[in-house]
C-alpha cells in the first residue's frame, strides 16, 4: 500500500494547461473548472489561444492555454502567474512558462522533450530544464504518451486515437493533486461522448491512469492539496462562459417580454460561440440565421425586430464596422435591437483570439450623422447573462438599438454562475406596444411624453398601418421629408431618448468616503481592478473603485462620482478610450491613466505597482 501524503488546505490556487492546439488543453481545463465550480469553488478561467488557424504541431505559435483560478471564496480573475503549469511538450514550457511563479509546479510529458521536440522549442541544448532556470525537484517528469498507450491497450483504439486521450492522463494527475472526485469527472465525460460511449470510456480509463499514477509515486510532491467552499449559497450551479451566458441571457430576456427570440449573424472570432448556443434551442422558440455577411446579418435582425421579435445580431470589432451602415437604420427607424460586440485585438484581423477594449469610441460614435445608441458593457462570465437581459429590456421598453459589450476574456473565459430558480427572479420586460386608443389613427412616431418613446406597432395589427425606413421622416405624420427644421427637431429627440433612459446609479466599492485614489474602469476589466483595490486596501491604504456597466446613458451620479476624488486613474485595455469620452462628458476631470494592448488580461500586480506610484505623488 502505497504511502499517505499530507493533505494540506489552501484558501486559493492556478492551474495553466498548456500544450498543442489539438493536444485538447481547453477540454482538460474546461472540466477541472466545471467539477471545481461543482463543488462550490469560486473560479475564473483563462483561455489562451493561438492566432494561427493551425500552426504546425510541436511549434511555439502553436501552443495553446487554459488559465484557471480556484478559490475558497468569490474569485474575480484568473490569476497572474499559475502554481501548477502543465506543458505537454517542449514549445509549451518555453513559451508558457513566464505565466507560472517561481517554485511552481510543473508537469511535462517526457516523451515530448526528444531531441526534434527541443529543435522545435528553439533550445539550445538538451538540458532544457537548466537552459530554463528550472529546479528539478519541483518538475513531475512523467511519459504521459506512453502511459497512455498502456492503459489503453487492451481497446481497439487505434494510435492515432489513443494520443488525442494525452489531456486526460494530465487532468487525472491534476486532480490527485488536488484531491478532487473522479466521479464528477466520469459524470462530465459521459455526458460530452453520450453518443460515443467507447470514447467516453477510454477518456475515464485515462483519466484514472493518470490518477493513479500520481497515487502510486507521489509524482515528486510533499503534499497533495484541497481547496473548501467558503461561501456555499444553495442553488444549482453551473460552470459558465460568457458567450453561453449571453445566449442564455437572450433567451430568458425573450421568455420575459414574451416573444420569439431572432438572432441573424455571420460567424466571427470570438463571437461565434453565441450563434452556435442558440441554434441548440429551437425548442424554445430560438430563430437563429446564419448569414451571408456581417451587414445582413443586422439587416435581417432589423426586419425580424420590424415583424415583432427580440431581434439580436452578434459580431466582434471588424462586423461592427460592416453593420454601421444597418445599425442606423435601426436607429432612425426607432426598432429595438440588441447588438452584441464580443471585443477583440485590432484594428484589421489585429489579434482574433485576443482580448481588448478598443471599440468603445466606435459603437459610440463609429456611424454617419447623429445616432444615439445605448451602451452597456458586462463585467463578468456570469454578468453577461444579467447583461443580455438588461441591453433586451432597454431595447424593448425604448424602441433603440443598445450596444452590448463584451470581449475575448469574458466570453470564452468561464466562472461558477447559479443558475436564478425561477423567472421571476429576473426583471419584468415590457415591450412598449401601441394603445388601443391609438387604433385607426396611429402614425409610427407618437411618443410617450415623458420618456420620449415611440410606440411599437407590430405588422398586421389592424389599424395600426405604418411604413417605416431608412429616410428621415415627420414625427407628426411619420411621411418622408427633408424639411431642415423636422430633421434638426428628430436628431434631438433621438437623442434626448437615449438620454433619459434610466440607469443605475455609479456604485463606489472600497473606501468610498475618504479615498485618496479612486480607480474607474469598465466592463471585463472588473475583476482584475477589484483585486487591486483590494490588495492596496489590505496595505493600510485608502482606495475606492466605480465601475460602469452603463455607458451611454451614463449614470446620473457620474459627474459627482469622479469629482470628488483629488486622484482619480482610468485603467482599460486601450489607449484612452473611456478616459477620453470622460473628460467631453464631465467638465474638469482630468484623470492618470493606465492603458494596455496587450491582448491578455491586466496583471494584479501591475496594477497594483502603478496606483501605489500614483499615489506617492
Amino acid at each position: 500500500m502505497a504511502e499517505q501524503l499530507e493533505v494540506k488546505e489552501l484558501d486559493q490556487v492556478v492551474v495553466r494547461f498548456s500544450g498543442d492546439s489539438g493536444d485538447g488543453m481547453q477540454l482538460a481545463g474546461n472540466i477541472f473548472s466545471a467539477v471545481s465550480a461543482t463543488v462550490g469553488n469560486g473560479i475564473s478561467t483563462f483561455p489562451d489561444y493561438p492566432a494561427d488557424i493551425r500552426a504546425p504541431q510541436g511549434s511555439l505559435n502553436g501552443v495553446s492555454g487554459f488559465q484557471v483560478h480556484i478559490g475558497a471564496g468569490k474569485v474575480y480573475t484568473p490569476g497572474d502567474v499559475a502554481d501548477v503549469l502543465v506543458c505537454m511538450n517542449a514549445s509549451a514550457l518555453k513559451t508558457q512558462l513566464r505565466y507560472a511563479k517561481p517554485g511552481a509546479t510543473i508537469i511535462i510529458d517526457t516523451d515530448s522533450f526528444g531531441p526534434k521536440d527541443l529543435e522545435k522549442a528553439q533550445f539550445k541544448s538538451d538540458d532544457y530544464l537548466a537552459e530554463m532556470g528550472i529546479d528539478a525537484d519541483h518538475v513531475v517528469a512523467c511519459p504521459m504518451t506512453q502511459m497512455v498507450k498502456a492503459a489503453l491497450a487492451g481497446t481497439d483504439m487505434d494510435n492515432k486515437a489513443m494520443l488525442k486521450c494525452r489531456n486526460m492522463f494530465a487532468l487525472g494527475l491534476v486532480c490527485w493533486l488536488f484531491n478532487r472526485d473522479l466521479q464528477l469527472v466520469f459524470n462530465f465525460l459521459h455526458d460530452k461522448f453520450a453518443k460515443k460511449p467507447a470514447i467516453a470510456e477510454a477518456n475515464v480509463m485515462v483519466v484514472q491512469a493518470g490518477y493513479d499514477y500520481g497515487h502510486n509515486t507521489h509524482a515528486s510532491v510533499p503534499a497533495t492539496y484541497r481547496i473548501e467552499s467558503k461561501l456555499k449559497v444553495p442553488g444549482r450551479y453551473m460552470d459558465i462562459t460568457g458567450n453561453k451566458a449571453t445566449a442564455y441571457g437572450l433567451i430568458a430576456a425573450a421568455e420575459r417580454a414574451g416573444l420569439r427570440l431572432f438572432l441573424g449573424s455571420y460567424p466571427i472570432t470570438p463571437a461565434t460561440d453565441i450563434l452556435h448556443e442558440l441554434a441548440k434551442h429551437k425548442s424554445l422558440g430560438v430563430i437563429t440565421v446564419q448569414c451571408e455577411d456581417e451587414v445582413s446579418g443586422c439587416a435581417s435582425a432589423i426586419g425580424a425586430s420590424f415583424a415583432g421579435a427580440l431581434a439580436v445580431t452578434s459580431t466582434s470589432g471588424p462586423g461592427i464596422c460592416l453593420k454601421s451602415e444597418a445599425m442606423n437604420l435601426a436607429v432612425i427607424d426607432e426598432l429595438p435591437l440588441v447588438v452584441v460586440d464580443v471585443q477583440r485585438g485590432g484594428p484589421s484581423t489585429g489579434l482574433p483570439t485576443k482580448s481588448e477594449q478598443t471599440d468603445l469610441l466606435q459603437v459610440l460614435y463609429g456611424r454617419n450623422g447623429e445616432s444615439p445608441m445605448p451602451v452597456i458593457a458586462a463585467t463578468s462570465p456570469t454578468d453577461c447573462f444579467y447583461a443580455a437581459i438588461d441591453a433586451a429590456k432597454i431595447a424593448l421598453e425604448h424602441l433603440t438599438p443598445v450596444v452590448l459589450l463584451t470581449d475575448a476574456f469574458i466570453a470564452n473565459g468561464s466562472a461558477a454562475f447559479r443558475l436564478p430558480a425561477s423567472m421571476d427572479e429576473l426583471p419584468a420586460i415590457k415591450p412598449h406596444y401601441v394603445t388601443p386608443e391609438m387604433k385607426g389613427h396611429y402614425t409610427p412616431y407618437q411618443r410617450d411624453e415623458e420618456t420620449k418613446v415611440r410606440y411599437w406597432a407590430v405588422p398586421g395589427q389592424e389599424g395600426y398601418t405604418h411604413i417605416l425606413g431608412g429616410l428621415e421622416k415627420d414625427g407628426r405624420t411619420g411621411a418622408i421629408t427633408t424639411d431642415p427644421e423636422v430633421h434638426d427637431a428628430m436628431c434631438r429627440l433621438r437623442a434626448e431618448k437615449v438620454a433619459r433612459i434610466p440607469v443605475p446609479d455609479l456604485v463606489v466599492e472600497g473606501d468610498k468616503d475618504d479615498a485618496d485614489l479612486l480607480i474607474v474602469g469598465f466592463g471585463s476589466t472588473y475583476g482584475h481592478l477589484y483585486s487591486a483595490m483590494e490588495v492596496l486596501r489590505q496595505q493600510g491604504k485608502k482606495v475606492a473603485l466605480a465601475h460602469f456597466r452603463y455607458i451611454n446613458p451614463l449614470p446620473k451620479n457620474a459627474a459627482e462620482v469622479l469629482l470628488k476624488y483629488n486622484k482619480v486613474v482610468v485603467a482599460e485595455q486601450n489607449l484612452g478610450q473611456l478616459a477620453a469620452y470622460l473628460r467631453s462628458k464631465v467638465d474638469g476631470f482630468v484623470p492618470c491613466q493606465f492603458n494596455e494592448v496587450k491582448g491578455q488580461p491586466f496583471s494584479t500586480s501591475a496594477l497594483t505597482t502603478y496606483f501605489e506610484e500614483i499615489m506617492k505623488k
